[in-house]
């Protein structure tokens, strides 16, 4: 499979996601979860005009392209144009909604004064291994890839395919001469194609071609699934899904944004409905797991990958499913995906598959752990569901156990008096090894540097306060302490320690990480570097207030080492991922803290950034080309889009 790092367009449904670059190529195909598996290698589309090699859709140097969603829809288009034929192409995307099936529509306009006959092919590929490999079968209107354990079928309602080759076809499909007679062989790979005949001048002409995945069972069972499908009236379906996508963005209008007055407004309002429509696409229903982004990087040669739920990515996207009133998808997540991932210990790994499972990381964070408990609360407030509190009560106990025993270890304090050592900078810098210590040393925010870090501490602190308040509302609100007085006793020893840890934590976050030669707050005791994660202790956190002297000291250093000339904030000092760009968090989190500090210029300069330099359909990147302002990477991040909404709804307060 070769890279494909840029989705410029992403649709769906529950079970499927697909990925398409600006040119309107098919490069990833999900189902049942949005991040396993994958099943394409490529998916090419052509047309052969007269007596003309292939022209493929998505790459020829006569082709012009202009690519849109329907409006308020997970539907894309992209119009294609081949110059040198005048023919004009139009390709819909979209995914049913209650079925797993893609469907793919395209018309042809004859645009010249001649006749065009035109032939249109098809060349799939689907990912393969050696214990799972693929075969194909021509079945009636298209083929049939398969494995042992699941099928793609790829056919068409309105024609049946004229030519078809299963074998060795990648060297023959360029001119257009595919030819076979076996109807099934042993390759990943198969070419068909469709004769639409003679399309005259000023002629219009159509053809629907569906993309049907499920499981690999009996024959004759396929064979009634795929008839089943070809019987679908595919115009309603189309309907259906744009009404049901429309209906959605109405739904979960949380802001009650109204219409825009002006085109700055508009694209804040493009982006605000874009990240409704992009969030259902990332949620597995079944657990709740969010994954963080389609994938752009499954070879991993310039990341760990993308397609993973990490709890604290997912924790900031339910915050801002709140704010859409995805209540239901936010409660899902904590009372099954967290329920289902938390470790016997009480922590939680840095990523997982969708479906609960462990999934391949390279260390500890300690923040993961945190921001779940941190997370359970903030959706109490939203929804203020007692009994949904009540039910994750157990699970934050056993992580805050867990975080206790963490800090103990590593900060060498203790939930008693008089117990903390104080300036350890230099024990720490000995210990980063693991040494001596029971639990191996945390990964930053990044999952870059390995150390105690600032902002990892003030999600504790924010954890531990926010066990303080769900005692105190199961307590006022439920009386389900004073009935057992075991357990109230319990909780009353664990309220006083966890506001002695609190005390510590602060005293310890000054003490160690407030350098008083540059007289502002650093990420970690060690390489002492401004990082825009330093503000977490003020938002989301809350552990200091954003108008105290020594932030807005560390404020105006972040802003004198992270901003950039084009007003994008980089993540840290000398951040070399990907050349350093601008990241969309950095920014909104800059515009976090002056909405919060009161400074409504400051805000809307920070805010600006993300607006001018979102992507041409409105998907938030993760990183902005410093020199072009494009989205340079990770094309449609959860993280940034939940951190817009969280924006806005301040900004609407």
């Amino acid at each position: 499979m070769e890279n494909k790092y840029l989705n410029e367009a992403i649709i769906g449904n529950k079970s499927m996601l697909a990925t398409y670059t600006e040119k309107g190529e098919l490069q990833r195909l999900y189902f049942p979860c949005k991040d396993n598996r994958q099943y394409l290698d490529f998916f090419h589309t052509g047309v052969k005009i007269n007596s003309s090699d292939v022209i493929y859709l998505h790459d020829d140097i006569n082709n012009v392209y202009k690519q849109y969603y329907d409006t308020d829809t997970n539907i894309i288009n992209t119009e294609i144009t081949n110059t040198y034929f005048n023919l004009k192409m139009l390709q819909t995307d979209f995914v049913m909604i209650k079925e797993n099936v893609l469907v793919k529509k395209y018309t042809f306009l004859n645009e010249a004064k001649i006749d065009l006959d035109v032939e249109f092919y098809i060349h799939s590929s689907l990912l393969s291994d050696q214990n799972n490999m693929v075969s194909g079968k021509v079945i009636d209107g298209g083929m049939l890839q398969y494995a042992h354990d699941f099928m793609v079928s790829t056919f068409s309602k309105e024609y049946d395919i004229s030519k078809h080759q299963i074998n060795g076809s990648e060297y023959t499909i360029k001119r257009g001469e595919i030819y076979d007679k076996d109807y099934i062989g042993m390759s990943r790979d198969v070419s068909f194609s469709y004769n639409l005949g003679t399309i005259k001048p000023g002629e219009k002409k159509e053809i629907n071609i569906c993309i049907y995945i499920g499981d690999n069972i009996n024959i004759s069972e396929m064979e009634t699934e795929i008839d089943r499908i070809t019987r679908i009236d595919l115009n309603k379906e189309y309907t259906n899904c744009k009404s049901y996508w429309r209906k959605y963005v109405k739904t979960h209008n949380g802001l009650n944004m109204k219409e825009p007055q002006n085109s700055y407004e508009e694209k804040i309002y493009e982006i605000y409905k874009r990240s409704i429509l992009l969030f259902p696409l990332l949620v597995n229903p079944e657990t709740g797991g969010i994954i963080a982004s389609p994938e752009i990087d499954e070879l991993r040669t310039q990341s760990g990958g993308y397609g993973y739920c990490w709890p604290r990515d997912a924790v900031f996207i339910t915050k801002a499913m709140d704010i859409l009133k995805m209540n239901k998808e936010t409660e899902k997540f904590y009372k099954v995906f967290c329920k289902k991932t938390q470790s016997k210990n009480g922590m939680w790994e840095q990523r997982f598959y969708t479906d609960g499972k462990l999934a391949p990381s390279w260390g500890y964070q300690v923040d993961e752990t945190a921001s779940v408990i941190f997370g359970v609360y903030q959706h109490y407030l939203d929804v203020k569901n007692e009994k949904f509190l009540k039910e994750n009560l157990p699970m934050c106990e056993k992580a805050t156990e867990f975080l206790k025993r963490y800090i103990k270890d590593w900060l060498q304090i203790d939930g008693k008096e008089e117990v903390y050592q104080d300036k350890v900078q230099e024990e720490i810098e000995s210990k980063t090894n693991n040494k001596g210590h029971k639990y191996h040393i945390s990964y930053d925010l990044w999952e870059m540097c390995e150390g105690i870090h600032l902002y990892s501490i003030a999600s504790i602190y924010a954890a531990f306060d926010t066990m303080l308040k769900v005692y105190r509302e199961l307590g006022r609100n439920l009386s389900d302490f004073d009935n057992n007085r075991l357990k109230e006793e319990k909780v009353f020893k664990s309220e006083k320690e966890l506001e002695i840890l609190m005390t510590k934590l602060k005293r310890y976050i000054n003490d160690n990480l407030y350098d008083l030669e540059k007289r502002c707050y650093v990420r970690n005791a060690e390489d002492k570097k401004m990082d825009i994660s330093i503000l977490g202790a003020v938002t989301p956190f809350a552990v200091f207030k954003p108008k105290e002297k020594k932030i807005q000291n560390t404020v105006e250093k972040i802003n004198l080492s992270l901003r950039t000339y084009t007003g994008g904030y980089q993540r840290f000092e000398q951040d070399n991922y990907r050349n350093g760009n601008p990241w969309i968090i950095a920014n909104l989190w800059m515009t976090l803290y002056y909405i919060e500090a009161g400074e409504k210029r400051k805000a809307k300069e920070t805010f600006d950034f993300v607006i001018k330099t979102c992507g041409k359909h409105y998907l938030l990147a993760e990183q902005i080309n410093n020199e072009t302002l494009k989205p340079d990477w990770v094309i449609g991040l959860g993280w940034s889009h939940a951190m817009f909404v969280i924006v806005l709804e301040k900004l609407f307060k």
